[in-house]
Parts: structure tokens; C-alpha cells; sequence
């Protein structure tokens, strides 16, 4: 299938200089092979196992305790960026984040990347590529169940539940010229909403801890904030700020 992949593109490429008279630039083809390889590394490894197969291991063999594991996305993921703050310094807490995935793919890593640790406490940042559909179309259903069947893992293994809110998004720095919709259109508020509903209503009737993002990030129309972020989606330095110390707050809670 790659080959097929890789042939039509270069077919296309020889289409377009041959009626571009002479320009030997195609982009199409770049972008192409950038699309096959992502591809081709995403059915290879789909909930992406390997990432943190030696960290694991390396955890595992150093006996190191793992009193939290953050279970995520980009945002989880990014926080161990220094730029950021740094993931926790001093704390044990492990983060298992990876950008652009979604709850099914968290699902089948939770026992590699969250269980194997025992861990006292997991906390789940989860749901807002689900609704950008990175992974395919997913209702509110589909996603909600993921996280409670996570949740339910946890349980079952005495680990104690911190559900985090979704985060908000805005329009505050979108450029048409970028190309590709503003992510109010990829993520609508009314769904990031919805959700963030049912995660509370759903931590509330289980013994789980809800851990309220969005209400610190939000403005006055529900946007995620301008100067938190300098794509509508991913927090800076400043986001960052502000909701370690909310997990930090959850986590304590959860150990009660």
C-alpha cells in the first residue's frame, strides 16, 4: 500500500512539471511523503506503545516510586517542556502524555503506561482530539465511554480517578492563510462543554476527583484565554502555571 501511495505521488508530481512547463517544485509530493510516513508509523504502532517502552522499563529496573501518572494528550504531553516550567520538578509523578491522541489509544496504554507503575493516582486529561476526530468520528458516547472504562481500570487496581476538565479553545490567533479550519470548528465549545458536564457528573457519582481546567482558562465567552495560548489550543507557560497548582489540589483531594 505505501508504494501505491509513493508512485501515485511522484506520478502526480511528473503531471504537474509537465504541465508547468519547466517548474520542477511539488510540494504535493512532499507533504505526500510526510502523509505515508505518519501513516505508516501509526498502523505500525496505533496507540503508539513504543513511545514510552524504555522509560517504562527504566522506571521499572530503578525501583523509582510513581505516587501520580498524568495520562494524555499534547497538553499533558508538552508540560515537560522546560520552556513550561518543567513537568513537577521534585515530584513523583510520571508523565504518559502523547500528542494528538485519543481515549481509545490512552485505553490499551493504560496498563504499559499507567498500571504497570501502581501508581496512587491517575490523572486523565482526555477527549479533545476525540471531538477534533483525529482517530476517526467519535460521539460524546464513544468518548465518555473510554474514560469511564480508564476509569474503571484504575478503580479495579486501588488506583484513585482525577478527571480533568476539557480545555476551552478559541479564534484569538487564527490565520485563514494557514490553512485548515479555526478550532472552534474542529472542537466546538457546545461539545467541549457537553463534556466536560458529564466528566463532572460522572466523577461525582463514582468516588472520582473532578479536576476543573476549564473554568481557570476560560474568559467571559467561554474562549480560552488570548494570553494562554498562542494557537487556540495548546497553553503557554502561563496556562501551565495556573493549572499545576489545580492539579496539584486534585491529586492532595484524591489522597484523602
Amino acid at each position: 500500500m505505501r508504494t501505491i501511495v509513493l508512485a501515485a505521488a511522484v506520478w502526480a508530481c511528473g503531471v504537474g512539471v509537465a504541465r508547468a512547463q519547466g517548474d520542477i517544485s511539488c510540494p504535493e509530493v512532499a507533504r505526500a511523503l510526510q502523509d505515508v510516513v505518519r501513516q505508516d508509523a501509526r498502523l505500525r504502532d496505533w496507540p503508539q506503545l513504543g513511545r514510552y517502552r524504555a522509560a517504562n522499563l527504566e522506571l521499572s529496573q530503578a525501583g523509582t516510586p510513581v505516587q501520580s501518572v498524568f495520562l494524555g494528550d499534547s497538553i499533558t504531553d508538552a508540560w515537560d517542556d522546560p520552556a513550561y516550567g518543567g513537568f513537577f520538578p521534585g515530584k513523583a509523578y510520571a508523565n504518559r502524555g502523547i500528542g494528538g491522541q485519543t481515549t481509545p489509544q490512552m485505553l490499551i496504554r493504560m496498563k504499559p503506561d499507567v498500571l504497570a507503575f501502581k501508581p496512587r493516582v491517575l490523572v486523565l486529561l482526555a477527549g479533545t482530539n476525540d471531538i477534533a476526530g483525529n482517530t476517526g468520528p467519535a460521539t460524546n458516547e464513544a468518548i465518555q465511554d473510554n474514560i469511564a472504562a480508564m476509569a474503571e481500570l484504575a478503580a479495579a487496581h486501588g488506583v484513585r480517578v482525577v478527571l480533568a476538565s476539557i480545555l476551552p479553545v478559541s479564534t484569538y490567533h487564527y490565520q485563514p492563510d494557514r490553512g485548515g479550519p479555526p478550532q472552534t470548528v474542529r472542537r466546538p465549545p457546545e461539545r467541549i462543554r457537553a463534556m466536560n458536564a458529564w466528566l463532572q457528573q460522572y466523577a461525582a457519582a463514582n468516588g472520582h476527583v473532578y479536576l476543573d481546567y476549564f473554568s481557570a482558562m476560560a474568559d467571559a465567552d467561554g474562549m480560552l484565554k488570548a494570553e494562554f495560548s498562542e494557537d487556540d489550543l495548546h497553553p503557554n507557560a502561563k496556562a501551565y502555571a495556573v493549572m499545576a497548582p489545580l492539579a496539584e489540589a486534585a491529586i492532595a483531594h484524591a489522597l484523602k
